[in-house]
């Protein structure tokens, strides 16, 4: 049994943009891909004559896995989907955002639950409790 969730499109993986947005938004839609970012200047090989690169995979298992076993790697992001999202641009200032972005998260993000119909409004709820992010970890 896997860790965490497995990819949107198993065909699409390794064709969408390298750079996109990074972190943030609170909630997650899709994972489209599991990436394991390599830095020439740690003992990666360096093939794009010294720029950094990354690989994609269909799942986490193999993406740590490549991750550990190669010299340069990071632990693995994933690229998720946000279809709509919560931005905070300042400390307790949340805003509802209603448009698609592509972003790369910590991995450990995604064990917090997808989002579903009632996520964000229940977060914006005037009944929320006072710790609104366990409405987003799944603890209310």
């Amino acid at each position: 049994m896997t860790k965490y969730p497995g990819v949107k499109n198993k065909d699409l993986v390794g064709s969408y943009p390298a750079f996109g947005k990074s972190g943030g938004g609170y909630v997650w839609d899709e994972v489209l891909e599991y990436r394991v970012w390599c830095h020439p200047l740690d003992g990666a090989p360096d093939i794009y004559e010294g720029d950094d690169y990354y690989y994609a995979f269909n799942n986490y298992e193999d993406a740590i896995e490549f991750s550990r076993e190669n010299a340069g790697s990071e632990e693995p992001l994933a690229l998720i989907l946000q279809k709509e999202y919560i931005d905070e641009p300042e400390p307790g200032n949340y805003i509802h955002v209603k448009e698609h972005r592509i972003t790369e998260w910590p991995v450990e993000f995604l064990s917090r639950p997808k989002r579903n119909p009632n996520t964000i409004p229940d977060f914006f709820s005037p009944s929320a409790p006072d710790n609104r992010l366990q409405i987003l970890r799944g603890l209310t």
